[in-house]
């Protein structure tokens, strides 16, 4: 049962992970802080850049898929768009409720990082099972 969930794919999907929560979280901090943009419009930013760089490398390197389809893209986007919308959904109003009384800010760059660890593993799952699947 272990081998099924945790194999070679788990450790490429992490590098992947590096790569892109730079290109990402990146993207998203940088566009709160600096650009003042919304707490949803900075975090669907970062995963619509992110999700780019995630859908080639996760493809190709990850999970070693070399067929094209568009139902394969389709499957991606849905995926990406489902974990999310769970993981930062779920993610703000917890922090706003562990931070209450603290700044807005604080409370939603917190969110955002609470967001990004569920949105890891919930996607980790999603492209395995769903986007990629064998």
């Amino acid at each position: 049962m272990t081998k099924r969930w945790i194999d070679s794919t788990v450790l490429r999907f992490l590098l992947v992970g590096i790569l892109n929560t730079l290109v990402g979280c990146g993207t998203m901090f940088l566009l709160y802080n600096f650009a003042h943009w919304s707490y949803w419009l900075s975090s669907a930013a970062n995963y619509l850049v992110g999700g780019i760089v995630s859908f080639f490398l996760n493809k190709y390197f990850t999970f070693r898929k070399r067929e094209w389809s568009w139902h394969q893209v389709v499957r991606f986007a849905v995926n990406v768009a489902v974990c999310w919308l769970l993981a930062y959904g779920l993610a703000k109003p917890l922090v706003l409720h562990l931070l209450e009384g603290r700044s807005v800010r604080l409370q939603e760059n917190a969110a955002m990082a609470v967001g990004m660890c569920l949105y890891t593993a919930l996607n980790y799952l999603g492209q395995r099972f769903f986007a990629f699947r064998r």
